[in-house]
Parts: C-alpha cells; sequence; structure tokens
C-alpha cells in the first residue's frame, strides 16, 4: 500500500493523535504500541515508514530498528525520543534512522520530515515511483515482471510471476484453485488441470533456492493457497 505508516508508540493518546494527523494528510496508518506488535504489523505488510518511540514496553526502540533494517531496509524511519544527547542521536542515525526528532516536536515539522525521508526513497506521496510490491524479503515490480528475494533477482515464467502478485497483493486470501486459474489464465476452471499445481511448485522452488529456510506459499488443505 502506497503511502503507509506505522506509528509504534506506547503512549495511547500521542500514538491516535499521529494516526489522525497523517490520515488527514492522505497517509494510511496503523498503530502499535510495543516492539513485538509492530514485528507483526511488518509481518503482514511492510510500511513505507515507520515513527519509532525509543521508550517501548519489553523490546527497545534500538532493537526494533534493528530488526526493521535488516528486515527491508528501505523502510523510512524517523525516531521520535525525548533522549536530546548528541552521541544517541548520532547512534541512532548510524544505526539506520532516517531522521530523529526530539520530543515534543512540532507536528508540522514531523510531517516535513516525513514527506523528505520518503522522497529521498523514492516513496513521496506527490512523486512516487511504479508501484513496487513488497511482502517479507520479497520485492516484485509489477511493471518489468522482476522480483528479487532478499535482494537477489529470481527468474518466474509470466504465470509464476502473475500467480504470486496475486497472492502478495492479497496477503491473508486463500485464493481455490479455480480463483487463480480463472485470474491468470482467464479462462473456466474445469477441476481437471493440474497447471496450478506445477506453477505454485515451481514457484516455491525458485524461491527456496534463495532463502531455503523461509516458507512464503501456505497449502490450506481441502481449500487452496495463500501466503504464509
Amino acid at each position: 500500500m502506497k503511502n503507509y505508516v506505522l506509528i509504534v508508540e506506547d503512549d495511547n493518546d500521542i500514538n491516535h493523535m499521529l494516526c489522525d494527523l497523517l490520515e488527514s494528510r492522505g497517509y494510511h496508518t496503523a498503530s502499535a504500541f510495543s516492539g513485538t506488535e509492530a514485528l507483526l504489523y511488518i509481518e503482514k505488510e511492510v510500511p513505507r515508514a515507520v515513527i519509532l518511540d525509543l521508550m517501548l514496553p519489553g523490546m527497545t526502540g534500538e532493537e526494533l530498528l534493528s530488526r526493521m533494517k535488516a528486515r527491508n531496509a528501505d523502510i523510512a524511519v524517523i525516531v521520535t525520543s525525548a533522549k536530546d544527547a548528541v552521541h544517541t542521536r548520532v547512534e541512532l542515525l548510524r544505526a539506520g534512522a532516517d531522521d530523529y526528532l526530539v520530543k515534543p516536536f512540532d507536528t508540522e515539522e514531523l510531517l516535513a520530515r516525513l514527506e523528505v525521508a520518503l522522497r529521498k526513497k523514492g516513496q513521496g506521496s506527490g512523486e512516487d515511483k511504479a508501484e513496487r510490491l513488497v511482502y517479507k524479503d520479497i520485492v516484485m515490480n509489477p511493471e518489468e515482471f522482476k522480483i528479487t528475494v532478499a535482494g537477489q533477482e529470481v527468474i518466474l515464467t509470466r504465470r509464476e510471476y502473475l500467480i504470486l502478485e496475486l497472492f502478495i497483493r492479497n496477503p491473508g486470501k486463500v485464493f481455490t484453485k479455480n480463483n487463480i486459474y480463472e485470474s491468470v489464465w482467464n479462462e473456466e476452471y474445469l477441476g481437471e488441470d493440474n497447471a496450478v499445481n506445477v506453477h505454485i511448485s515451481n514457484i516455491r522452488q525458485k524461491l527456496a533456492r534463495v532463502k531455503g529456510d523461509e516458507t512464503y506459499i501456505q497449502t490450506v488443505w481441502g481449500i487452496g493457497f495463500k501466503m504464509r
């Protein structure tokens, strides 16, 4: 989703204030109140940007920053904290934060810094690059029919690509063979063709060559398939 921003802030009032502010400016938002909850959101859909409070329950903001950047370096992260020591800001920027705001901060300044951070990554609200699809460490470029996994290009056939794109655009949905066949082949599924199984098996094998320890496509027995 374009301009999807995850707010990671354990103060309920601040979290909802930031969500309301960003929603009013055309962003899509989600609220997380701990590092663990933030990682669950990122597992489902990688945000374009994260506004990250350092003082979180359980997992620290510093640890969360490290784990987010290890998962996807393209996430723009703006750290917000009451800590104003220069060495703290320098350490966070070196660790991968794209910007740092000291609390209390002006909301207009936050919006401006968010725009700048997104623009640097080619994701600004007014001048987006062609849409990319991101799921875990899979990045798809529908314009070029190009896919990378953990930064390594994977070559798929056209139909393999279209099947994977269908799944990634709808990560929570279970697709029957009928759904997949009619969406990708644009023909009525007669219930006998094994093409869907063969193509999904090929996709799994190609992804496993890069990340053998990761299962991306899950079989939902008796129903169909979905992203895991």
